[in-house]
């Protein structure tokens, strides 16, 4: 069966890493949720090609790729700008910082365009980000500021973080008390403390409190100054045990609280689910589907906020 031919970005973007083993760096794909993009020494580098337009350089960037680029440990964006020698390379938290000036539709699409002189164009006129420093920035990607191993997160740890933050912000918007437990994990450069709006999660009459407390996410309705449950949240993403099956199950007593596992594999889920005396308490959600309720909830958020109403 014939194979097809690779497109002049799918070209560029096998230059790039080409020119990355040039350096004696090692790659390797990885896969952040949504965004395919490698890691390069310790660096992980999500990686957009365009060929030469009309003085500009078109790229497509999904606001969810970006965010949870953002939210790895030492992230960079590199834009191929026609040739790998004008190769815009970008620490990702730097760019992610000026996404709210770059045009974007209401799908969380946005429209990047570099210009002739490797610029991110922002909004308004003749308005710029200087990439002077960041172009064909390989010093920086191969030999990162030195950072102590015991200081990075894995992968997975990251994504974690990502969508217990995620969970946390669609709660508030929806008007719920929201509680975390892990409270020093970032998420969009705040501590997950500073966006749970309970710093100490409550004490339930029908619940163990020690199970309680350790729920990655959980949503309460405030009566008086009484606490009552409403949705309970755990993330499932390695392979091995799936312990919060068994913390949510401090949470049976409570009939109308769905419990909820996210997770990318629900093939694990339905194994291990069937082997639960209350299955019919837990639901799936896909990792991909909450970012896209994610971004649905933040769009609502800002159209609300744009309209007055």
């Amino acid at each position: 069966m014939p194979t097809r031919p690779l497109t002049s970005s799918e070209e560029l973007v096998i230059r790039f890493l080409e020119k990355a083993k040039s350096y004696q760096s090692d790659f390797e794909l990885i896969k952040i949720l949504r965004s395919r993009t490698y890691r390069i020494v310790r660096a992980n580098v999500l990686i957009r090609a365009s060929s030469e337009g009309n003085r500009r350089y078109f790229f497509g960037l999904n606001y969810l790729c970006a965010e949870e680029m953002a939210n790895v440990d030492n992230p960079y964006i590199a834009f191929i700008c026609g040739d790998v020698d004008r190769t815009v390379i970008i620490p990702a938290k730097v760019f992610f910082r000026y996404l709210p000036q770059i045009s974007h539709d209401r799908n969380g699409e946005y429209k990047i365009n570099i210009d002739k002189d490797l610029n991110i164009v922002l909004q308004g006129r003749g308005n710029r980000l200087d990439c002077s420093s960041y172009i064909n920035n390989w010093e920086q990607l191969i030999n990162p500021t030195p950072q102590p191993i015991s200081d990075f997160s894995s992968v997975e740890q990251s994504l974690h973080s990502i969508i217990q933050g995620r969970l946390l912000e669609i709660g508030n918007a929806r008007g719920f008390e929201t509680f975390c437990p892990d409270k020093s994990k970032l998420f969009n450069e705040r501590q997950l403390k500073e966006i749970a709006t309970i710093d100490k999660c409550p004490e339930l009459q029908f619940s163990q409190y020690d199970l309680l407390r350790q729920i990655d996410v959980l949503w309460f309705k405030k009566k008086g100054n009484h606490y009552i449950p409403q949705y309970a949240f755990e993330v499932e993403l390695s392979t091995g045990v799936w312990s919060g099956v068994g913390r949510m199950s401090t949470l049976l007593d409570y009939e109308n609280v769905p419990l909820y596992i996210i997770s990318n594999d629900h093939r694990l889920y339905q194994k291990v689910i069937s082997t639960n005396d209350n299955s019919s308490r837990y639901h799936f959600i896909d990792n991909n589907d909450l970012g896209d309720l994610y971004a649905a909830e933040k769009s609502l958020k800002e159209l609300r906020y744009k309209i007055g109403l």
